[in-house]
């Protein structure tokens, strides 16, 4: 046993065994109670030992019950009308203090027996807030421990996109890069992956299904390859998107294009093997809304009824769960049942809870952000924006510079902020129908359990990557 992981057992309280690869619980109360220091040395230890932090967690939390999985056979059961349109499951975006939040998240859970909820993660979110895949997935599975959850945990890489801009150049590298990021997801236990190549949608062209080749070509492709490179036992839940988020609202014909389109590539490509299972469309939203002079959000008015029309053409044409929603942060808080009452299988969740984040840490603190942000982001200031718009627009970008800082907050100033992430998040259970969700979960996922590799863990940092024009 290296010197290493006798260190990180030294932190636990050695409530844990370990020989050879071999990890077992022999305390869990006590593993519990010391968890956030390993979580720690997963997300600011920059030697080997931040990568053994992370397996040591996952193997513990494996042997506790709690283990990343798939949604994709419960999205497939409503798609065949088993699984009644009761709730819609919220996809969350946790961009600072990510094992806070997600203990959060687990609490609000535990109350109403909720188990439909995905915790995800964008390629663009992996550069500026410092969290490569399993740092994130570390905290998830941490937390859930941390607060007694058992079962499968959904972890999700939310738009997996291909930047338009680096396709032109170099479409081969840019397309690598994603299969690459793909793999390491895998590993590090993302079993939901959203593939976006809607970037590529050509709307000049004379025809949809013309404006949507090269999209579903790709989305083909794509999804293939994850299929060749998921674990045994594990059906990859995957969804598809066909059009930019922040664009012109979808439409049935578009959603007929890329998806006939979608399945003949894959007949071809990956013949017998699972598809798509949810849609994302356009309704209205745009990421982060739109920021007004004073610093407040654009009033947004979402077109409901494209979610639901499009989610039974998804369900009854094409088998899949149904339409996701991206970019409902901004959307009132009054009009979330509506995204149940208007059949939407997915809808996901980020912005506003960065803006809790800042609205909840100390003056001094958010103030040492913005003053990094006045140096650092400078070139992201257009002409007219007040302060308030530049702050709101580019603050997410210190999320990353500022992660030691965050877990180093006093204690009292994390709870106040945990807090309100909570009281969000059992709000938002609420409106979205998820309570007692758990039933459909136990029922109808059946994803392998699988283990930890230190090969995956304990290796090469990732080099950060320019994601200025990838979405959130």
């Amino acid at each position: 046993m290296s010197d290493q992981i006798k260190e990180l057992l030294k932190l636990v309280d050695n409530s844990l065994s370990v020989e050879g690869t071999n990890v077992k619980v022999t305390d869990a109360a006590k593993f519990r109670r010391n968890i956030d220091k390993l979580v720690e040395r997963s997300a600011l230890a920059s030697d080997e030992s931040a990568g053994w932090a992370r397996f040591l967690i996952r193997a513990a939390a494996l042997e506790l019950g709690v283990y990343p999985a798939s949604i994709h056979d419960l999205y497939m059961a409503r798609g065949r009308g088993e699984v009644p349109m009761t709730f819609t499951t919220p996809a969350f975006n946790l961009r600072a203090l990510s094992f806070h939040a997600s203990r959060a998240m687990f609490r609000a859970a535990n109350k109403i027996n909720a188990g439909a909820f995905i915790f995800e993660l964008a390629r663009s979110e992996m550069s500026y807030t410092a969290q490569r895949p399993s740092e994130y997935a570390t905290n998830i599975l941490a937390a859930a421990v941390a607060e007694g959850f058992t079962g499968p945990v959904f972890i999700q890489g939310d738009h997996f996109q291909v930047s338009a801009k680096k396709y032109a150049t170099d479409p081969q590298a840019e397309l690598k890069a994603v299969r690459d990021l793909s793999i390491e997801a895998i590993a590090a236990g993302f079993f939901n992956i959203d593939v976006d190549t809607s970037t590529l949608v050509d709307i000049h062209l004379p025809t949809v299904p013309e404006q949507q080749k090269l999209n579903c070509e790709l989305s083909s492709q794509l999804s293939a390859f994850i299929r060749e490179h998921e674990p045994k036992g594990v059906t990859i839940s995957i969804g598809g998107e066909i059009g930019e988020v922040g664009t012109t609202n979808s439409t049935e014909p578009e959603l007929r294009a890329y998806m006939d389109g979608y399945n003949a590539e894959m007949k071809k490509l990956a013949p017998g093997k699972p598809g798509l299972s949810k849609i994302s469309v356009l309704t209205g939203t745009s990421h982060g809304g739109t920021v007004l002079a004073d610093g407040s959000l654009a009033e947004v008015t979402i077109a409901f009824d494209v979610l639901r029309d499009l989610s039974r053409v998804a369900r009854k044409e094409y088998g899949m769960g149904g339409t996701v929603q991206h970019g409902a942060s901004t959307v009132a808080e009054e009009n979330f049942n509506k995204f149940v009452q208007n059949e939407a299988i997915e809808v996901h969740l980020a912005t506003n809870f960065t803006t809790m984040f800042f609205d909840n840490i100390p003056a001094d603190f958010k103030k040492e952000m913005y003053a990094w942000l006045d140096a650092n982001a400078a070139g992201d200031r257009k002409p007219g924006m007040t302060d308030e718009q530049f702050y709101y627009k580019t603050r997410k970008n210190a999320v990353g510079p500022f992660k030691a800082k965050s877990y180093a907050l006093p204690e009292k100033d994390k709870a106040r902020l945990v807090a309100a992430w909570e009281a969000q998040f059992d709000k938002l259970f609420n409106l979205l129908g998820v309570k007692d969700t758990r039933q459909y979960v136990t029922k109808y996922i059946k994803s392998a359990q699988v283990p930890p590799v230190p090969a995956d863990y304990v290796k090469d940092a990732v080099a950060a990557e320019d994601v200025s024009d990838l979405a959130d």
